[in-house]
């Protein structure tokens, strides 16, 4: 049978991958860390024993999370991603011209090294002239930074363990005070499959602080259910009216044009959680 990897997902459903090899373990200060060479879907990035990218299918999660509140925004100068230190998610920011600053805050520097180290074709824009890692709690760095942003991404980690304070009403009032007058952020907000009672209370709480908010979905295989959805608040702009969309020079796998406007249209049983 050989060496298999095993998430358990729910406590009733899980997702095994067949394993060539083990590139590093580890404990960090505030997790367990794991770099899997997998047959099915290359490296694979494992904090405590959960999933959290792999060579073959990141690119959607990536995309998604980055593109739709970037070019929802007119013109995106500074913006930052609170986790997300694998990498991507700065990869595909700075792909927009715009940006002048992208900015990192990631509370585990093993994380951000470990990626650099066997994730290259995902971490490559950490060392970008116009990208800055900062290792510090993000839920600290929001709170002192006020009217800073255009654009704010939350790429964290499951809502437990040390990504659990990110997903709070308080948070997301940090993140609203954090934006510029016309600001927009995202955070990813787990499977419609699993968590639909989670998304309705994370809807619930950005919609209370944000004039304008909206889910959207798009598919991720490694991911609990394969469908996962994103949330989105934004202060001025809807991004289902986004214009002047042109990924050309993108080298996109997953976003586009169609893809934006389609990722909002809710199946109807997703859609049940926002009422």
């Amino acid at each position: 049978m050989g060496l298999w990897f095993t998430e358990e997902q729910t406590k009733d459903l899980n997702i095994s991958c067949r394993v060539k090899e083990t590139l590093h373990v580890e404990k960090s200060e505030y997790q367990d860390i794991a770099l899997l060479e997998t047959n099915e879907f290359g490296r694979m990035l494992v904090l405590d024993g959960a999933i959290q990218t792999t060579i073959k299918d990141e690119f959607v999660y990536h995309e998604m999370i980055s593109h739709i509140p970037l070019f929802t925004h007119p013109n995106p100068k500074r913006v930052a991603v609170i986790g997300g230190g694998d990498g991507g998610t700065i990869r595909e920011i700075l792909k927009h011209k715009s940006v002048e600053k992208a900015t990192l805050v990631d509370i585990d520097k093993r994380v951000v090294e470990v990626a650099k180290q066997y994730l290259p074709e995902i971490s490559v824009a950490l060392n970008d002239s116009r990208a800055e890692v900062r290792i510090e709690d993000g839920i600290e760095f929001v709170k002192s930074h006020r009217d800073e942003f255009d654009v704010i991404m939350v790429d964290s980690t499951d809502p437990v363990g040390p990504a659990v304070g990110l997903f709070v009403k308080e948070f997301y009032q940090s993140i609203y005070d954090a934006l510029k007058e016309d600001g927009i952020f995202v955070a990813q907000t787990e499977s419609p499959f699993y968590n639909g009672k989670f998304i309705a209370s994370v809807y619930r709480d950005v919609r209370t602080v944000f004039p304008i908010a909206k889910v959207f979905l798009c598919n991720v295989p490694t991911y609990p259910g394969g469908l996962w959805c994103f949330t989105l608040g934004s202060k001025k702009y809807d991004p289902e009216k986004a214009q002047g969309i042109d990924t050309k020079g993108f080298d996109c796998k997953y976003y586009s044009e169609k893809v934006h406007k389609a990722a909002f249209a809710l199946p109807p049983f997703a859609k049940k959680y926002l009422e």
